[in-house]
This record gives structure tokens, sequence and C-alpha cells, in this order.
């Protein structure tokens, strides 16, 4: 079986969508609110529902679960780690962070994660996925009022790029590793993907004015990228956790460095070709005006 966590949010619930359409496997999906019947409860906030949740399963698709400070991310990861242990789980496949993200302030809970399934006593699959083009939009409509109101997009992006990817790609390339993990354990031959780690990059990168091109298209009227100062995002972002604001604003200080420029990945190994992220972002900035 393959058991895929998460399956509430938008990468897990895709992933659990896509496993579920290949003829020939058996998968459930678990999250915090599952029933224990259609649905298996897994509350990494809860230990003791793992190693139930976690029976039976072969490969474990793990969707990490990065919404809090950092050390709850921790005790969560660390007990789902030693639950798939516990209940014989022969291949865990983790969704973590691409590499040009270490400096980014999530990047800890990753890598420390990492570690710990390099110790685990399964085979491990790491999928280093790249920023979300979704996040990219949520950008764009930050910026859509100013844009719309006097032609200016306003972001602290400076001249950096960001290499973002579909969602939706992503999801693809985990349902096809998981089931070739599965295949290949009901087949006992070779593991191709056991011991592997993934850099799922983003083949294209965008930047402030890309996203007040997207901006334009969308609204019907010229918009201007204007670098800002970081200082000025922090007060609008009162509404968020704490630790979302720390999380915000070192994605938009390493953007404004240049440090998340591209590099070279393994998506189009598996995608081919990846989605347009621009078609993506223009969707999603649609969509989200609309909304």
């Amino acid at each position: 079986m393959i058991l895929v966590t998460g399956v509430s949010g938008a990468l897990g619930g895709s992933i659990f969508d896509g496993l579920r359409a290949v003829a020939g496997l058996e998968v459930a999906g678990a999250s915090s609110s599952g029933n224990g019947t259609t649905l298996r409860r897994a509350d990494f906030d809860r230990p003791q529902t793992l190693e139930g949740a976690f029976a039976g399963v072969d490969v474990l698709v793990f969707v990490s679960a990065g919404y809090a400070e950092d050390d709850v991310v921790l005790a969560r990861h660390g007990a789902v780690v030693r639950a798939a242990a516990a209940s014989g789980v022969k291949h865990v496949i983790y969704t973590s962070l691409a590499g040009s993200g270490e400096r980014l302030t999530y990047a800890l809970a990753h890598r420390w994660t990492e570690a710990r399934l390099a110790e685990a006593p399964f085979d491990v699959t790491v999928l280093r996925n790249g920023l979300y083009a979704e996040l990219a939009a949520g950008l764009a409509l930050a910026g859509a009022a100013g844009a719309a109101h006097a032609g200016v997009f306003a972001a602290p992006l400076g001249d950096g790029r960001v290499p973002v990817v579909a969602r939706d790609d992503l999801a693809a390339v985990a349902v096809r590793v998981a089931a070739e993990a599965w295949h290949d354990l009901s087949a006992g031959g070779p593991r191709r993907h056991a011991g592997r780690t993934y850099e799922l990059e983003g083949v294209s990168a965008v930047g402030g004015h890309d996203l007040a091109d997207v901006l334009a298209e969308v609204l019907g009227r010229p918009v201007e990228y204007r670098t800002s100062p970081l200082g000025e995002v922090r007060p609008l972002l009162a509404s968020m956790e704490p630790y979302q604001v720390g999380h915000t604003v070192s994605t938009l200080s390493n953007i404004n460095a240049g440090q998340l420029e591209a590099r070279r990945g393994d998506l189009p190994a598996f995608v081919d070709p990846p989605r347009p992220v621009r078609d993506v972002i223009v969707a999603t900035v649609k969509s989200g005006l609309q909304g």
C-alpha cells in the first residue's frame, strides 16, 4: 500500500488524487482530521496516532508539515520518522526544499528531517521541491490593488529573480516516484529511487518586472515595477503568525539579494516539458481577483 500524508493540503491532495488515478495501486490518504475509515488519522501533533495510521504501508509519501515554529515542526517530523520505522514502512518519500533555498529560514527543518531519514532503517527518496509558482502569484495579487490604481507594482524584490515551479508538476513527480517505488518493492528487483535526492528547481525564474507584466496583462493597463524597502513590508504582515512573518521576510530578502537564482535540476527528467510558470501565475492571479 501507498499512504499519502497531509491530503487536506494542496500538494498532498494533488499527490493523493494522482496516485488514485494510476491503475493497479492500493492508495490511502491520511490527515489530522482523518476518520479512520475512508481517511486514516495521522495527527503529527499526537504521535500515538501514527503507528496505527502507518500499519500495512509499504510506501509512505511524507508531505512536510512546516506550518509552525521550527521546534514544533522538528517534533512532528521526528515522530513521523520513528513511527514509520516502528510500523515497518519500507520506503519513505519526503517533500523537502530545493538546494537553492539553503539560506531560507525554513530550510532548517527540512535539512534536519533529511538527516533523521538518512539514519532510519527504510529506503528514502528526498524530493527537494522548488518554490511554487502559486507563491509568486500571491506576491502579484498582494500588489494588484496598487497596480490597478496607480499603474505601479511595488515589492521589495530588487533585481532578484526566483525559479518557481507549478505545484501540479511537483505532485506529478511525487506520483511517479511513489508508483515506481511500489512497483520495485512488489517485484523484488532493484529499487531505482532508493537513496536518491532529486532537485526539483523551477526551470524559469521570475522577478518584479515579470510580475508587473502579469498584472498589466490581467488588468489591461500598463504596470511599472518599482522595488520597495524591506522595512515597509513588516507592517503589512501583522495578521500573520510570527513564524510566518520571519519566513516571508526571509524569502523576500533572499530574492532581493539574488540568492535564489535558478540552478540545473532534475525536474525535466520527470516532467517534460514543465508547465509554463507564467501561465500558472496569470491563471492564479485572475482567479484571485475574480474571487
